[in-house]
This record gives structure tokens, sequence and C-alpha cells, in this order.
């Protein structure tokens, strides 16, 4: 192996030489040795050279970086290779900064003790540009290489996405507009924060609002892209992200940031100190951050949520140090509806109809308020010069509470509601009596015209929630003693969904170097989800008790209770009181993740495996009147959990790379998953399985200096899923059980739908390509061709809240199969590309600009009109007369969405003024305004039956459409940064 040399070496090197030639320069090195021999031994030996050599963050060297050496004037520049040092430096503290134009400003401080040569490593500088604050719920796409001194470090770069182009666009440029690479859902991967899993085990999501706010906190993850393996966990088939907040790597002193925007929010403004690492081996971090909006883009939405962080640092050896970390962001907002064309027609894109006025100030229904803070200790210890182990313990707890409106026993208040839309009245006849809103009565066709002005109009009183006639409507209500209580009974009233969660996590991560080049690695991962879930009253509007009871009991299962809550005291419910579900999710679950990279001759390999095991039950609070396992706590659910993930890079030259990544795993299904219905009844669904992920791709990767390009083709195949979903049904044939055992018909109710062994296959091409043309001006495109279906005809089934038992003595019904293979899946483009290009100038400014193109996205197919029972006649139980096969496609077919193109820019500009950095940026999205992209939605599926479907289907305003959402139109985002 050959040495590298620094020149500088190699300079003294040839002066020594030089002196033994000359006498006279000997006579004088003698002299010069004679007289530090007078000083004292320590001193003597402890004068240290201090190296390091800096890069960007694709790895590559970064030359001319200026290098400041606080309390002195030996100041260096970086040289070709980005290599710098310090030389004859005494024992102490030191800090160093870092500046390099269109690069951040990097601030280090370390110490020096009695060693020759002390070794800083590879030192990142990120560029100005990606650091920006873009305001966007996305993780940065910049990444650090804690990995950089190991013989690995190259290969494991071409897996970040901060150095992969293909990756970087998608994230900053398409994730904007909801798409999701290779259509993969965000619940099959990973995020990590300092050592610990933050998926919840209830539905698999991730809550980026745990932090929220906190960017400058959270920024630079490391990112083991789609099913590659990763150092930290195994993950899925979405991305293992991973980012540690250790107190000493934050830049010391303050970092004040101010954003405008027209988005959720139009304001942020944060604050971040750091005191970075003392001489006694303490570190601290704070944090405070604020966001907030009167009203967002959306109509009637507003936002407020605050995001905090304590990081504490102590640093026992060069070998040992441990950190805490908390974060805590509570929060308070509001959401927006999906609504049908029909509606968006009418009131453009920003329409909401979750609010309307009382006494003259907005109010929204539906408001998510929450606070779950989170406190973790984290150990990192330095076995040896070959072995490490990082520790992490974590507690999560507080409470998600999200508020809607309810009824009992009067119409939907919505002003979306079917019935209060014109197209209702259109689809009457013309003729025939109807009863307006304040009880007079007129003709369908005069009840559309007056209704059709006030939507077109934009007549508040009609378009938006009323809530002083809700509350008129429950103050009128003669005052009836119910269940031993006298008051006014609630028709309207509001509720909160709430979500007591306490979660404790436990992890290892251990790391043992064989050689340079083999690298053995072992993640263990625990942790115990418990889960309170239930709903409270939030505001009786008016009147003074709201009953806990199912308002549909009497006509559905007449002769039975209809309590929620059989055997309670109280029925009548107050403020803060629990009503409509009470019950308890547990889950424990152990991972077990050994790892081996290493390398040899051309190839690089990482190999990863994976054993799990989890253990999940149910435990209800509340004795449903329907239904015998709602009450106490039911069976364990357990699974096994295995799977082995593979990559294999071979090196053409070092430029060109072949990358493959294999995964084959299994998952067992979340909570909600599991149970059909658990706000009602223990039940599992039927012929639930592990899910199984077999994913597979092949990458050509080129990386130069003026060329990155990566190439892959992909395939991945789900097998086993289970789905589970609820809304509202009209004409499914519900058989119920009164209370004398005599057959009940329900026509109508919520209904909880199940899909089993559901296959999937996501396939297709990526394209990345980053020209620079010029040293400040490069060209990006990206191309994203995929192909994403159901591969087969799951077994379906649905439940009822209204129902309990069925015949068959069970909670649930069989549908038959739904015939749904070739379907499109939804939620993402299946089609993008994008053209762009980036030009950084030298005076410390830069300007881009993209197009983004979208295609082939679709609604994903609605189950439950595509089984059997759509088809057949509940009378004959045979297909419906005149029902063709043509006609059946017809109104069956796929819902496409409409294709669109957006141009976005963005600039800024950065100033170095003496100690301190200024930073300010822009970014406008969709500025040609464009108000026709749908980002998602759902089919609605009120009409169960061909007949009435049909039927639906071909009037001019279809009643029961599909539900969108729209993008919001033009939006920017300006930051401001200031650091001192």
């Amino acid at each position: 192996m050959i040495k590298f040399v620094p020149p500088t070496f190699k300079l003294l090197r040839i002066k020594k030489k030089s002196i033994k030639k000359n006498n006279i320069l000997m006579i004088k090195k003698l002299s010069l040795v004679s007289l530090f021999t007078l000083l004292p031994a320590s001193f003597y030996f402890a004068q240290t050279t201090v190296f390091a050599y800096l890069k960007d963050a694709e790895g590559k060297p970064v030359e001319k970086a200026e290098v400041d050496l606080k309390g002195s004037e030996n100041d260096v520049t970086a040289d070709k290779i980005g290599y710098f040092q310090f030389v004859d430096l005494q024992p102490g503290h030191y800090q160093i900064v870092i500046t390099k134009p269109n690069y951040e400003t990097k601030v280090m401080e370390f110490d020096v003790a009695n060693e020759k040569r002390k070794d800083l490593g590879a030192i990142t500088l990120y560029s100005a540009l990606t650091s920006a604050d873009q305001g966007l719920a996305i993780i940065d796409s910049d990444g650090d290489d804690e990995d950089s001194n190991s013989g690995q470090a190259s290969t494991v770069g071409l897996l970040q996405s901060s150095q992969d182009i293909f990756s970087r666009i998608a994230a900053f440029d398409l994730g904007f507009y909801w798409f999701r690479p290779r259509g993969i859902d965000g619940r099959m991967g990973e995020t990590m924060l300092n050592g610990i899993s933050m998926v919840k085990s209830d539905n698999g999501n991730v809550d980026f609002g745990n932090w929220g706010g906190l960017n400058e906190i959270t920024r630079y993850p490391e990112i083991s892209s789609n099913h590659s393996p990763s150092e930290y966990a195994f993950g899925g088939n979405s991305s293992v992200v991973y980012k540690n907040t250790k107190a000493s790597e934050y830049r010391k002193g303050f970092q004040f940031t101010q954003s405008l925007t027209n988005r959720n929010y139009r304001n942020r403004t944060s604050l971040r100190y750091s005191s970075g690492m003392s001489k006694s081996g303490w570190a601290f971090t704070v944090m405070g951050a604020r966001r907030w909006a009167e009203e967002g883009i959306q109509d009637g939405t507003f936002y407020d949520a605050y995001g905090t962080y304590l990081g504490i640092e102590k640093k026992f050896s060069d070998k040992h140090s441990m950190t805490f970390n908390f974060i805590g962001a509570p929060y308070r907002r509001s959401t927006s509806s999906p609504s049908t064309q029909e509606v968006y027609d009418y009131r453009g894109v920003h329409y909401n109809s979750y609010w309307g006025y009382q006494d003259g100030e907005q109010r929204s229904e539906r408001v998510r308020k929450g606070f779950q803070p989170i406190f973790q200790i984290q150990d990192f210890w330095k076995i040896n010069k070959k072995s490490s182990l990082w520790t992490s313990v974590s507690y999560q707890f507080g409470k998600d509470k999200g508020s809607r409106l309810d009824w009992q026993n009067v119409q939907n208040p919505s002003p979306t509601y079917y019935r209060n839309l014109p197209s209702y009245y259109d689809s009457l006849d013309p003729n025939a009596s109807v009863t307006n809103p304040d009880g007079t009565t007129t003709t369908a066709q005069d009840a559309y015209r007056t209704a059709l002005a006030a939507w077109q109009s934009g007549d508040t009183s009609v378009t938006q929630l009323d809530w002083d006639k809700l509350y008129r409507r429950n103050m009128q209500q003669a005052p009836g003693t119910y269940y031993g209580q006298t008051g006014k009974r609630a028709l309207y009233y509001m509720v909160n969904d709430v979500s007591d969660d306490k979660i404790w996590n436990a992890a290892t991560h251990f790391i043992h170097n064989f050689t340079d080049t083999t690298k053995f690695l072992l993640n263990v991962s625990y942790q115990n989800y418990y889960s309170e879930q239930y709903r409270e009253v939030n505001d009786l509007l008016g009147a003074d008790f709201v009953l806990n009871r199912d308002p549909f009991a009497a006509t559905n299962q007449p002769g039975k209770s209809g309590l929620f809550n059989e055997g309670e005291d109280n029925v009548a419910k107050r403020v803060g009181d629990k009503m409509g579900y009470d019950y308890i999710f547990r889950r424990q679950e152990v991972k077990v993740n050994p790892g081996l990279k290493f390398s040899t001759g051309k190839f690089d390999v990482f190999v990863s495996a994976m054993a799990g095991y989890s253990s999940s039950n149910r435990e209800g609070l509340f004795k449903h009147y329907l239904y015998q396992d709602s009450y106490g706590k039911g069976a364990d659910y357990n699974y096994w959990n295995y799977g082995l993930k593979g990559q294999v890079i071979y090196k053409l030259n070092g430029r060109n790379f072949f990358v493959y990544n294999g995964a084959y795993y299994s998952q067992a299904p979340y909570l909600e998953d599991l149970f059909v219905n658990p706000r009602v009844n223990g039940s599992v669904a039927p012929g639930v399985k592990n899910m199984v992920v077999n994913a597979n791709d092949l990458s050509y990767v080129i990386s130069s200096p003026f060329l990155k390009l990566r190439l892959t083709g992909y395939l991945v195949d789900t097998d086993n899923e289970t789905t589970v979903q609820r809304f509202f049904a009209d004409g499914l044939p519900l058989n119920g059980v009164d209370a004398d055992g005599n057959q009940t018909n329900v026509q109508s109710a919520f209904v909880s739908q199940i899909m089993t062994d559901v296959k999937k296959r996501n396939m297709g091409l990526e394209l990345g390509v980053d020209v620079k043309v010029l040293p400040t001006l490069s060209l990006q495109g990206l191309a994203s061709i995929g192909q994403y279906t159901y591969k087969n005809d799951p077994m379906t089934y649905f439940a009822s809240d209204a129902v309990g038992a069925f015949a068959n003595g069970l909670p649930y019904a069989s549908l038959g199969k739904a015939y749904i293979t070739d379907y499109r899946q939804g939620g993402t483009p299946q089609q993008a590309f994008s053209l762009g290009f980036r030009y950084n100038n030298p005076k410390y400014w830069w300007v881009g600009a993209n197009w983004n193109y979208f295609d082939q996205n679709y609604l994903d197919p609605a189950a439950l009109v595509r089984t059997e029972s759509f088809v057949q006649n509940d009378n004959t139980h045979t297909p419906y007369s005149g029902l063709t096969e043509s006609e059946l496609r017809r109104v069956l077919q796929p819902n496409m969405l409409p294709s669109s193109f957006f141009l976005n820019a963005n600039a800024g500009k950065s100033w170095v003024i003496g100690k301190y950095y200024v930073l300010i940026s822009a970014t406008v999205n969709n500025i040609l305004d464009n108000r026709k992209y749908i980002t998602g939605g759902f089919e609605q599926t009120r009409n169960a039956k061909y007949p009435t479907f049909s039927q639906d289907l071909d009037r001019e305003f279809t009643l029961f459409a599909p539900k969108y959402w729209y993008t919001q139109g033009r939006s920017y985002f300006v930051n401001l940064q200031f650091r001192f």
C-alpha cells in the first residue's frame, strides 16, 4: 500500500537533507536544538500538527476554502484535494472557522493534548442553496457521512440522497406536488431520531409534527434510499432516514431565522444557540421556534405551532460521551376538506367546508391539537480502535386530539352534504315539493335555482357552517329527563378523537471493524407501545348534555339498549366526558439486525439481516351494546418477522459503477390493519398474515466532476397485505338481529371494508442527470416512468357498527373477491419528468429554476363496488338483468386524474460580514398558478349496488362523485437567516 504523505511533510524532509549537506546550517541547527533543550520537556514534545480534509455534500474535495484559527493570525487555505493543516499547536482548546463562497460557514472546536498529530477527519461543507429552509414538509436531502474515515465511505455515499441527483430533485422539486418515488407508501420506510424509531405502531406513520419547526436541529439526516441496506436499521422499501441531534455538532453561537410564506402557515421565527464544546467537556444547544397564521392559504384554516429543543452533551473522554435530548412541539391547527368537482367549480380550489361564522368570527370544526414531548438519552462509547457502541433510551408521551362536528337524530349540517348541494335538487322531479332550510316549501326546480345562486355568489350562510343556527337549534330543545338527568339534549355537538400515548424505546448500535474494508454491524431495538384511544365531548353548543348512545339503534336494532357503554352510571355526557368508544392498544416489538460490509477487488458488498417478534392486543374499556368482545383485554396476536437485504457495487473504475439492491422480508400488520373495527370490538381481520415484500433494483451510476447520472430499473412485489377502510354506504344488504332474535334490515350504515391477501407490483425506470456545463452552471433532469398495479383479486369483507354479529356469528361478512387485477394504484403520479438549471455565482448568490410534469395519476379503486355483491340482485341472487361486461367496464373504469406541469424558481444570496453571516433565499412554486392539478382523493361508495350506482353516475351532476384535494396554486417562501 502506498502511504500518502502531505506536501508539507515532504518539504520538511527535503529541508533536513539539505541541512546535513551544509556545515554552516548544521551549526545553526545544533544551536537551535541546544536552545530548545532548555525548555521543559513536556512543552517541547507537545507541539502538535492538526490536519483535515474538506469535502462537499457529494464527497468531492473543496479547494481554496479559508480556514481561520481563532486567536491566531495563522490562517490557511485548503489545497486542491481539500487538505489543510496547522503545525506546532500547543495543548489547549481551539476553534476554527471555515468559509467559502456559496457554502455554509463551518465552525468547529477541538482539543489538543500530548499528541504529535491530530486528525480532524473529513469535514463536510454544505451548499448554502440546499441548506436554505424551503418551508416544506420534507426532509432535507443533504446528509452527514459519519463513515468518512472507513474504507467504504466512497461507496456508501452512492446511496445517500444528498449524492443522488434523482432523489434530490424528487424530494425538493417533485415532493411539493405529492410525488412518491416508485409509488411506495411512506409506511414502508423507517425514520430514526437518535437511534430510536419514530414509526407509530398503530398505523405505521411518522408524525413529523412531533419536531415541527425545528428545521435547523433535524437537518442533514443520513438516508439509505428505497430498499437499500442501512447501517442503523433494517428498514423497509421506502428508505431509512437517520438523524442524530448532538449538542456539540451545531455551529457555536446564535442563529436567527425569519420566514414568510403563503402556505399552511404565514410566518416562522426561530432562534438557536449552541455553546460549543467547553474545555470541561460540556456542550449545550437550545432552540425555540414558532409557526403561525391567522388564516392559511386554504379558506378558514389557521396554524399555531411551537417547537422547542434542548440538547446537553457531556464528553468524558475521547472515547466516551453522553447526550440528553428533549424535543417538544405543541401545536393547534385546523385542516381543510376534500370536495367533489361540483363544489370546486362553484368556489375554487381553496374552498374548505369545515368552517363557518359564529358571532361574526371564523370557527373550524376540524382542529388538531396536541403535545407529545420526547425525552432521549444516548451513550456513545468507543470501545477500542476497532469497536464502538451507541446505546439509546427514549420515552414519549402525550395526547393528540382531533375535533369534529357530530349530531344525533338530525340531518348532516355540512354545507357539502349531498342534500345541501344544487345537484341534489337537480336530481329530483322539477315539480316535486321540497322543504327549504327555513321550513317553507317550494318546488325542486326553484330550490335548485336558489341553491345554485347561493353557491355561485358565495353566500356563507349556505356555503359554510352556520354555527349560530346550530346553537339556536340546541337551545330551542325542550328540557327532558334522560337516564336520570334533566336538561336540553344536544342534537349537534363537538367531539375530540383522542390518542393518549406512552411509548418506551431502547436500542443499541454496535460496530466492529475487522479491517479497513470489513465491518460488522449489529442493531437491536425494543419498543413498548401503549395508546388509549377514545372520544370525548368537546363542546355541547348550548345544550346541557349529549347521550352516549347510538342514534340509529331505534330503527336498526329495535328492542336493544343502543348504549355505547352498557352498565355505566351516567349516560348523559358533558364537556370532557368520554363517549362513543374507549380502548387501549398495546404492542411490544423486538428487532435484531446484524449486517456485514466488505470490499474485495472491484466489489463492495453489504448484507443485512433481520429477525423480529411482535405481540399486539386490544383492551376495551366500553361495553358496546352489539359486541360481546368489545369489553376487556383480548387475545395476544404474535408475529415473527424475517428479512434479508443485500447490496453489491461493482466498480468499473473510479467514476462508473453498477449497483444492485435486493430485499426480501416480512412485516407484521400494524394495529389498525390487524383489528377490523377496534372502536367497538376486538375482532381481527380474517386471514390476516405478515406482509411479504420482494424488492430488486439495478443501477448504472456515473460520478465525475462534470457528469452525475443514475439510471435504475426496479421491481417491487408486495404480497399478503391487509387493508382496512371505513366509510358510509347505502344499499348494502345488512341483516341484523333484534332483541327477540328476529332479523332486521339495515340499508345505510358506517362500514369497515377489509381486503386480505392484497398483491401489488411496482415496476419502472428512474433517470437522474446533472451536467456541469460551466464551473458555476449545472443542468439537471429527472425521468420517472412507473407502472403500479394490483396483481390479484383479493377477498373482501365488510363489518358495520349498526349490525353487530351477522348470521354467520361473526362481526363481518364476505363480499367475495374484489375484481381489481391490473387496476392502477392511487396516491401518486406514475410518470414524472423534470428539467432545470442551477447557477452558483462566486459572488455568493445563486439562482435556479425547473419545469416539472406529472402524468398517469389515479384514484385507488374502491373495492366494495368491484365485488360480486355489486352486480348481484339480492332477490334472485344472480347478476342484474341486462347487465353486460361492456356496461360494467364503463361504470367501473379507473379514475385517471388530469396531467399537469409546473414551473418553479429559487434564488438567494449570502454575506459574510466579519463574524456575522446573513443569508436570504426565496422559492416560488407553481409560478403559472396552475389550479387544475389534483394531488389526491378517493372514490365515494355511498351506492354499493349497480342500479343506484349507474343511475347516479349518469346524472348531469353525480351526487356521490369522487372527492379530491387540489394543489394550492402559486406559493412562495422567503427565508432570512442571521448568525452571530
